[in-house]
């Protein structure tokens, strides 16, 4: 019989990206991991935990190569038990161990779980123990290309949970630099491995489906954006030659709404028929290489909500709405710093990222049991 695992989770460590603890090894050593729905490889840093120092570790010939808008990394695949607490382990987890990577790849965090699909999960069969022979990121691209089972559907297919998880995600808004980040709940939530819809203290109302249009990351069709009661903003499908599936991604490891720029540009048109300041503020206090804004210039109340309308998974579109105190974060830094986590991208090539302010509303399924097995993702409002 399948379990319900209810994780404590929380953005301390990283101050937006939602982290969570497993345990690794036979020693069980306890590991910060980034969770994620844009990647598929469960990995932590080598400094720590060493395969070689715990005899519950299986070292292999494959390696792994993964790399993300932030940086990229080289490890060494290793079998090991890796448990979620409450007495969930499963033994044979395929687990990167990293020896090689961009710096503060990480963060705060000890590494990362990858909660998307197989396809993405890439590795290389190489000649020799990977571990003991470290082999360089050129080298292992000449190994035989594999494809690993994440960990999570390792989970799903062990029995040990159902095909399903959910983010329960809050975002803080600490107006003083003395205020305490640990004693703020706005600050922690709840990750739900192997359920949802049946945890009612966490949410209200009903939920709506959103489809996912590919097992690959979990990829959405984005229809169209609406600021405030500006008219909507058709989003535009994805250009021939590209190889997105989609025109957008539902991800929780990016803390940022990172939309396609030339739809953004028109975004902060209708940003700029509300206020003509608002345009100049969000791109001048743009999380992206910004040293935000002190909080007293940014009175919420005046902002407009954003609206996305996405493909739903019933046929009938979904629209989902992202409060300013969720794409404005006021706790971006310490004397009252305000950061704006809507921007545009004009490397995206008509594609958008929805992360965490878009969670950070609701009660957020990825049901994989449904739509043949590409899954669905539920959101109703939060608790």
């Amino acid at each position: 019989m399948s379990t319900i695992v209810k994780m404590p989770i929380s953005n301390l460590l990283l101050g937006s990206d939602y982290t969570a603890v497993i345990t690794a090894g036979s020693g069980q050593v306890e590991l910060n991991v980034t969770l994620d729905t844009g990647s598929s490889t469960l990995a932590v840093v080598s400094k720590d935990f060493n395969p070689g120092a715990d005899k519950g570790v299986k070292t292999t010939n494959i390696a792994q190569e993964v790399q993300y808008g932030s940086g990229s990394w080289v490890g060494a695949v290793v079998q090991t038990p890796v448990g979620l607490g409450g007495g969930v382990s499963l033994s044979n987890v395929n687990l990167a161990v990293t020896y090689q990577d961009s710096p503060n790849m990480f963060g705060n965090a000890e590494g990362i779980w990858g909660l998307a699909y197989e396809t993405l999960n890439n590795a290389y069969r190489m000649p020799a123990n990977t571990w003991t022979h470290k082999y360089s990121a050129s080298r292992i691209e000449s190994g035989k290309v594999c494809d690993l089972d994440p960990y999570f559907s390792q989970l799903e297919e062990a029995g040990v949970v159902a095909n399903k998880f959910a983010f329960y995600t809050k975002r803080s808004i600490i107006s003083a630099a003395s205020a305490d980040p640990a004693s703020d709940p706005l600050n922690h939530g709840f990750f739900i491995v192997g359920g949802g819809e049946e945890q009612k203290e966490l949410y209200t109302g009903d939920f709506v489906y959103a489809a996912v249009l590919e097992d690959n990351f979990y990829n959405t069709g984005l229809l169209s954006v609406q600021v405030g009661d500006q008219p909507p903003i058709h989003a535009p499908s994805v250009p021939p030659g590209s190889s997105d599936p989609s025109n957008s991604t539902v991800d929780s490891g990016t803390n940022s709404l990172v939309i396609d720029q030339t739809l953004f540009d028109k975004i902060l048109a209708s940003f700029g028929a509300i206020d003509a300041n608002f345009p100049t503020m969000l791109g001048d206090y743009a999380a992206a290489g910004s040293q935000g804004a002190d909080q007293t210039q940014i009175e919420l109340s005046a902002w407009p909500d954003l609206k996305f309308t996405l493909q739903g998974a019933s046929g009938s579109p979904v629209t989902l709405s992202v409060a300013p105190g969720d794409y404005w974060q006021f706790d971006a830094g310490t004397g009252g710093v305000a950061v704006s986590n809507v921007f545009g991208d004009d490397g995206q090539f008509g594609f958008s990222i929805l992360g965490l302010p878009l969670f950070n509303g609701y009660f957020t399924v990825f049901d994989r049991t449904l739509a043949g097995g590409r899954g669905v993702i539920g959101f109703a409002k939060r608790a």
